[in-house]
């Protein structure tokens, strides 16, 4: 494990630790996290910075999406607005939100300042679900070239947070993205698609996607 400096850099994510941390220290500055998502690397904490890079790695295929027959009747219905980058703060806020299961998250005040930042400077991207005109439901996360890595998503109302990676998943297939990294599986990524890839194929994948054309 490296302590990092005041340098950007970062080690190599295969000397990462049996857990997947890689190194602890820097900053969450935008050009740190940028390499860091460019070398398959993302942090968790803030106080201090951990920097982590799981083996096996979480992603969703885009052509893998699984809509169940529940979730088909919700996308049928047409029951929430869609929006793309109307509202990323207040979906981080949700995200940041306690839920059932869920007494407290690794986003705190230094990491929704960090990608609210990277949001202004065009790196970090929000999708929202609206019903009745109020937030229901969001995703959000950070795009390179051809890949985008979800940060997290919540739901206010029941599916919303499904619905939001459906629409998540059907714009970037439209815009020709190649990776969608989700971190670590969990019950819902995994009921929706979600699979799991040896580091070392996620990073073949990511090194090709971070250099696609791509707008978000």
């Amino acid at each position: 494990m490296m302590l990092l400096d005041h340098r950007l850099r970062f080690p190599d994510p295969r000397a990462a630790d049996s857990e997947g941390l890689v190194a602890v220290g820097g900053d969450l500055s935008p050009p740190r996290l940028l390499l860091a998502y460019r070398s398959g690397i993302f942090p968790w904490t803030a106080n201090p910075v951990t920097w982590w890079s799981p083996d096996p790695r979480g992603i969703l295929e885009l052509d893998g999406f699984h809509v169940s027959r529940s979730l088909g009747r919700v996308l049928r219905r047409g029951a929430f607005r869609i929006t793309r980058d109307q509202a990323f703060r207040s979906v981080m806020e949700g995200c940041a939100m306690p839920a059932p299961g869920r007494r407290s998250t690794w986003i705190t005040p230094e990491f929704l300042e960090a990608y609210t930042q990277l949001h202004r400077l065009g790196h970090a991207h929000s999708l929202e679900c609206w019903l009745d005109g109020q937030l229901a439901g969001g995703i959000y996360g950070v795009a390179i070239g051809g890949f985008f890595a979800g940060e997290s998503m919540f739901h206010r109302a029941t599916d919303a947070s499904k619905v939001a990676l459906f629409h998540l998943v059907e714009h970037l297939r439209a815009r020709r993205f190649l990776l969608l990294d989700v971190q670590m599986l969990t019950r819902v990524t995994a009921q929706l698609g979600g699979i799991a890839i040896p580091r070392a194929r996620y990073l073949e994948r990511l090194a090709a996607a971070a250099e696609a054309s791509c707008i978000f």
